[in-house]
């Protein structure tokens, strides 16, 4: 199984999808006002947003962009105006994590884990 794609939500769709492209990522399809797909671009995961009437409301879903010059990434986004809630920082997972919104409201995580991302210390033994 592989993951093909996470889709968002989102009141403004080309709002949202305007700040996907600055993060780096390729609109694929476009099905304005209501629809669009975009292309990451390391690898072939692709991000959805659509169109919604309303805000969610709680603790929705965490984005998560694995950016192997996370430091540079980040200042270089900065630079184009998007704001962070945190910039990188260590954590104590082993990861290096910067933290941000989308224009929807949604949570996203730029980071960098390295040999982490799958296989942290404390990984389950396999048989």
């Amino acid at each position: 199984m592989n993951l093909n794609q996470i889709t968002v939500p989102a009141i403004n769709v080309q709002e949202t999808v305007t700040f996907y492209q600055t993060l780096g990522l390729e609109l694929i399809v476009e099905a304005m006002p209501k629809y669009a797909r975009l292309l990451c671009p390391d690898g072939n995961a692709t991000l959805s947003v659509h169109k919604v009437e309303e805000p969610v409301i709680g603790p929705g879903v965490i984005i998560y962009f694995e950016c192997e010059q996370l430091d540079e990434v980040v200042a270089d986004l900065v630079n184009k105006g998007i704001r962070f809630d945190q910039l990188p920082q260590d954590e104590s997972w082993l990861w290096r994590e910067a933290i941000l919104n989308d224009p929807a409201g949604n949570k996203i995580k730029l980071y960098f884990a390295g040999k982490n991302r799958l296989n942290p210390p404390w990984r389950v033994a396999t048989a």
